[in-house]
């Protein structure tokens, strides 16, 4: 959280406070006077609100845990022992963190992103096509619906960090056709967005946009979204494998990315969230295999902007489990991501098998 939003979120405080004290002092009034009661105090929608309540400074709102749910660490060790020890790379490994942790080996967090608190749970894909994740799929109800569901398994299974709901939109896509520009991409339809922003921000949830770069650069996709990422709950991620150079194809050849590249969106959305006074950012890099975001050192997490590596690709459970551990946790940012994908992985993990990985995903996306 940006220290101007911290400054405005003290001034709602206060505000709140002021309200409470003036309520207090009609309810005396009114004792005094024979028990009349003052007109209930209602909100901006005009649905009763409760005494005393601020309002929400944050842009999004978390699934609450069931009552009854178990902490995370306590229900672990009856998972699956085979998953452990791949996490920790085999038997007699150590975790690099306590279970469930998100937070990497040696890395802190200084912002007041959503990762210190909660998980993102992340539906991906474009509505433009049904075989490239689930937002084609179904109808935008139907999606928000069904992400709710999944995001409520994770707040279920670690009740300690809440999960929020995260629309995972791709905002460029990689063509294999040149375009007019010769880059390889096309932009989604800037009305789409906008109607993906406004059903998050309806729904309590967060819209990442995804950009998948073909010739272009980082900050060629990057800063073609400003609109979007200057409201508080639209947050980055850089699809890195889409990334090609010149001759090459995306889709048929697999790209790359510096880390500087992604350090230069980093400190892009660091001085949106100061410039605008916004809650801090996300910034989420996708990576399917090693090699493919190179010069990982460069890549530095600012006060204001949370960093995740995630690692993707579908599979055997065993393959991305180790995947994980050489991509994320073999080289360490800050927090890590993790794909799940409904229709490819064998088997489809259940929220407590991912949550074994070491450290535990910050953020799960599911396609």
């Amino acid at each position: 959280m940006s220290r101007r939003w911290r400054r405005r979120y003290r001034r709602r405080r206060v505000a709140a406070a002021a309200v409470l004290a003036g309520l207090l002092a009609l309810l005396a009034l009114g004792a005094f006077w024979g028990g009349r009661k003052p007109e209930e105090a209602r909100g901006p929608s005009g649905a009763p609100q409760e005494e005393g309540a601020a309002e929400d400074p944050l842009p999004y709102r978390p699934i609450p845990p069931p009552e009854d749910a178990v902490p995370l660490r306590e229900r672990l060790g009856g998972v699956d022992t085979r998953l452990e020890r791949l996490a920790v790379g085999g038997p007699g490994g150590e975790r690099s963190v306590p279970a469930g942790r998100t937070l990497l080996a040696g890395a802190r967090d200084a912002s007041d992103g959503p990762l210190r608190e909660h998980r993102l749970v992340a539906y991906y894909g474009t509505p433009l096509s049904d075989q490239m994740g689930v937002l084609g799929e179904h109808p935008p109800e139907e999606v928000m619906e069904l992400l709710a569901g999944q995001a409520a398994a994770y707040s279920a299974a670690d009740p300690g960090r809440p999960a929020v709901p995260t629309i995972e939109l791709i905002a460029s896509i990689a063509q294999r056709e040149p375009g007019a520009d010769g880059l390889y991409v096309s932009r989604t339809d800037p009305g789409v967005i906008r109607d993906y922003a406004r059903l998050a921000r309806e729904h309590g949830a967060l819209l990442m946009l995804d950009v998948q770069l073909g010739r272009a650069s980082v900050m060629e996709e990057v800063r073609a979204l400003r609109e979007f990422l200057e409201l508080p709950h639209v947050h980055l991620a850089i699809d890195t494998e889409y990334s090609v150079e010149p001759g090459e194809v995306p889709g048929v050849d697999l790209g790359s990315v510096d880390g500087s590249e992604i350090d230069r969106a980093v400190r892009y959305l660091d001085r949106i969230v100061e410039e605008e006074g916004i809650p801090d950012k996300v910034l989420l890099v996708h990576e399917f295999q090693g090699g493919i975001v190179t010069n990982k050192d460069a890549i530095r997490p600012t006060d204001d902007v949370e960093v995740v590596l995630h690692a993707d690709g579908f599979g055997l459970a065993r393959h991305k489990f180790t995947k994980y551990r050489a991509l994320v946790r073999g080289q360490p940012v800050q927090y890590g991501g993790f794909k799940v994908f409904y229709n490819l992985d064998e088997p489809v993990l259940e929220p407590e098998q991912v949550l074994m990985l070491d450290p535990a995903p910050a953020v799960v996306t599911y396609q």
